[in-house]
């Protein structure tokens, strides 16, 4: 049959399944945990018709859907299966794929995040109480009675500071026994000053203490420190993910013809695997027996069914539709190719996390400098005032917190939370803390087709062209099959108000199509190749009554909305465009002829693509890598930055720094400007906090500013810096 888009799979591995204990290990021995990829769930209805299908049937004793990773945790009973569950998600229109448990087990929850929002409510907590006691101090409080809440004061906050300062202190550790600075160092050593200082001032009756200026350093540094952290938040590797959709079992044939479902691990090469209809292949290998169409387009995008027969080769994660296959074995596990374009997305990942981003880059010069102004405060003032350490030291912590790196810390972060905010307004999703800053220096754009500039839903385009009595057949013939073209033309035709003719023996011929009897003729419906026909340019499923001419079915990938705008905007804005796509010449040569696109690449593998990516790279460009199929991955972790449809495959969405909520690619256009008009008021952020050092450094050098009021000078900069931020919305 023709061109196609991959209809929701079975199982992935749709042989007999194994007893619980082989999916995972449990906690309790007569339960199954399973989980189930549901890349189509969209919203909470999803969510819910999911959980309400799942509750009903028999042996569910509990699921539960995590909307942001699109999947499906079901607690079962151990002779329950994936292979039993994923039938009863798509009677309900929902696409299923079993994942591997023992992959997926440590992917969860926000731990850092949770961590870093406690030690923020401890100082906060913290830094309000000792600044109420403060206020006695301020307002006149002396003798004993200030010594009495002072030590209130250190008591609340150096418990607290211990606590609370954490983060930067293990860090600031760790760096320095590499002989490093960071901008956790200054950080570090100013909190501890600040406590110290006051802890010393207490203790020898001192006037003042400066507990609520550590305590508020700490609390606005560990604002920053968590905005950052969740604009960095990536769910998990996308090689996890890759790793993770990989068959766990397979349907082995032993020589005696036995039957047995084994690990993966367990296959050899040159065994006998069989992959039933319905079932992701497993291993890499040849077909012996048996004939069925292909769904490839998991690994290469190409949206046509492939007819397998004898002798041909089949890939790791290619879907086998309609016969049921024996494979012999030619590599599994880690040898297969789908485990390998997990490799290469790993490598391409870890090439991108080497970016280095602005603050970071800003941390190098500032953090070394810092501690040398503080060194030369501390000394200049201890032989001006005649070896008053007491004072050199004061000025010196005055010196060291107003020079805080708060609003350094606070200027990318707060500026990447107000434009990820702008742009989810839009429906985008930024992933990665580093991802607006990469999108503002892209100038050429890859797309890929399937999915992506198209919706991947074959639709007829020329029921209207022919006789009600060919529909009527057709309409039979089509009911008949699962195949995707059959779907579309049989939802077509119904909505035509078209009845299916009275046939016979209907019966579909695996990877050929479907054949009937209609009175005394034979009718097919299916490839060109098997009914007769020499197929053309377009995308076509034909229809033969007896010995008469064959009779095409035409069907188009429409454009996603906004995809138009997308490419003339994008081009607008002087970013070269091109396309590559796994699909057949012909479809790509139309689509980009249709958006005006003129470098185009058809027929492309995964590693085609990557290496595309890779080689634009090499040459000084900078590649925004908009694709959603898993044979997308690798690209997209290879491009400096890179956006999936919501709608794309689990991998390809994780390895994406941008996720695109809606089905519009309109905002592609906005997204480039806005990470451009982010990139300058980072820019800008940098500006306000230079200034405000060059204006505050002179006064805390010269003597005047104790450390509170540095660090309310360090706070009124964090302020001005967000405020800025917030002008990009």
């Amino acid at each position: 049959m023709g061109a196609a888009m991959p209809r929701p799979s079975a199982c992935p591995a749709c042989a007999a399944a194994p007893s619980a204990e082989q999916l995972a290990e449990v906690s309790a021995p007569k339960e199954a945990h399973l989980f189930l990829s549901l890349p189509t769930i969209h919203c909470a209805g999803c969510m819910s018709a999911v959980e309400r299908a799942l509750a009903a049937t028999p042996g569910v004793h509990g699921a539960r859907v995590n909307l942001t990773l699109k999947r499906v945790a079901v607690e079962a009973a151990p002779d329950l299966t994936a292979a039993d569950l994923i039938p009863v998600l798509e009677r309900i229109g929902y696409e299923a794929h079993e994942l591997d448990p023992g992959v997926i087990a440590a992917t969860a929850t926000d731990k850092a995040g949770r961590d870093i929002l406690m030690r923020i409510a401890v100082s906060g907590f913290a830094m309000m109480n000792v600044m109420l006691l403060s206020v006695a101090v301020w307002s006149g409080a002396a003798d004993a009675t200030r010594d009495m809440f002072h030590w209130i004061s250190a008591a609340i906050a150096l418990p607290a500071i211990a606590f609370a300062g954490q983060p930067f202190f293990r860090n600031a550790v760790s760096v320095l026994k590499h002989g490093r600075l960071n901008m956790d160092v200054p950080i570090s050593l100013a909190i501890t000053l600040a406590a110290g200082m006051s802890l010393y001032e207490t203790a020898q009756h001192g006037q003042h203490a400066y507990f609520d200026a550590a305590l508020s350093l700490t609390f606005f540094l560990l604002a920053g420190r968590y905005l950052d952290h969740r604009t960095r938040a990536v769910a998990r590797s996308a090689a996890e993910e890759l790793a993770a959709l990989e068959v766990p079992r397979a349907l082995r044939r032993a020589a005696d013809g036995t039957e047995e479902t084994v690990p993966i691990a367990q296959i050899a090469v040159g065994d006998t695997v069989l992959v039933k209809p319905g079932a992701r292949v497993p291993v890499d290998g040849l077909i012996a027996e048996g004939q069925s169409e292909i769904d490839r387009s998991l690994l290469t995008g190409e949206t046509l069914p492939a007819y397998a027969g004898p002798g041909m080769a089949l890939s790791a994660g290619e879907v086998n539709l309609t016969g049921p296959l024996a494979v012999t074995v030619t590599a599994a596990g880690q040898d297969s190719s789908l485990h390998r374009m997990a490799d290469l997305v790993a490598i391409a990942e870890s090439s991108k996390n080497r970016y280095t981003s602005l603050a970071d880059r800003a941390a190098r010069i500032y953090a070394p400098g810092v501690h040398l102004l503080s060194l030369v405060a501390f000394l200049g003032w201890l032989w001006v005032s005649g070896g008053d350490v007491r004072l050199a030291l004061n000025i010196a912590v005055a010196v060291l917190i107003i020079t805080c790196p708060c609003a350094l810390g606070l200027a990318v972060p707060a500026v990447t939370t107000a434009a990820s905010g702008r742009l989810f307004k839009r429906g985008m999703l930024i992933k990665d803390g580093t991802a607006l800053e990469r999108l503002a220096e892209v100038d050429t754009v890859v797309f890929d087709k399937t999915g992506t500039l198209t919706l991947g839903r074959p639709d007829p385009i020329n029921i209207g062209d022919h006789p009600r009595r060919e529909l009527e057949i057709a309409l039979a013939l089509a009911s008949a099959s699962d195949h995707p073209l059959a779907r579309a033309l049989a939802e077509g035709a119904r909505a035509a108000g078209i009845h299916p003719a009275a046939l016979t023996e209907v019966h579909e011929v695996p990877g050929h199509g479907v054949e009937g009897r209609l009175g005394d003729q034979t009718v097919r419906f299916g490839r060109a190749a098997w009914v007769g026909a020499v197929p053309g340019a377009v995308t076509a499923a034909w229809l033969r009554v007896g010995q008469g001419r064959p009779i095409a079915f035409e069907f188009a990938d429409h454009l996603r909305p906004g995809a138009q705008q997308a490419v003339a905007e994008l081009r607008a804005r002087g970013l070269a465009v091109r396309l590559i796509s796994g699909d057949a010449q012909g479809p790509v040569a139309d689509l980009a002829a249709r958006l005006g696109i003129t470098d185009w690449t058809a027929e492309a593998l995964p590693q085609d693509k990557a290496a595309a990516v890779q080689a634009l790279s090499d040459g000084g460009a900078r590649v925004l890598m908009v694709g959603d199929g898993l044979n997308d991955t690798a690209a997209l972790a290879a491009a400096h930055v890179s956006i999936s449809p919501a709608t794309a495959l689990d991998a390809a969405r994780v390895a994406s720094d941008i996720v695109l909520l809606g089905t519009d690619l309109a905002p592609l256009g906005a997204a480039v400007t806005t990470a451009r008009k982010a990139t300058r008021r980072i820019h800008e952020n940098f500006a306000i906090s230079a200034g405000y050092n060059l204006i505050a450094v002179p006064i805390a050098l010269m003597g005047l500013a104790t450390p509170l009021a540095a660090a309310l000078a360090m706070s009124a900069s964090s302020i001005t810096v967000s405020l800025n931020a917030l002008r990009l919305r």
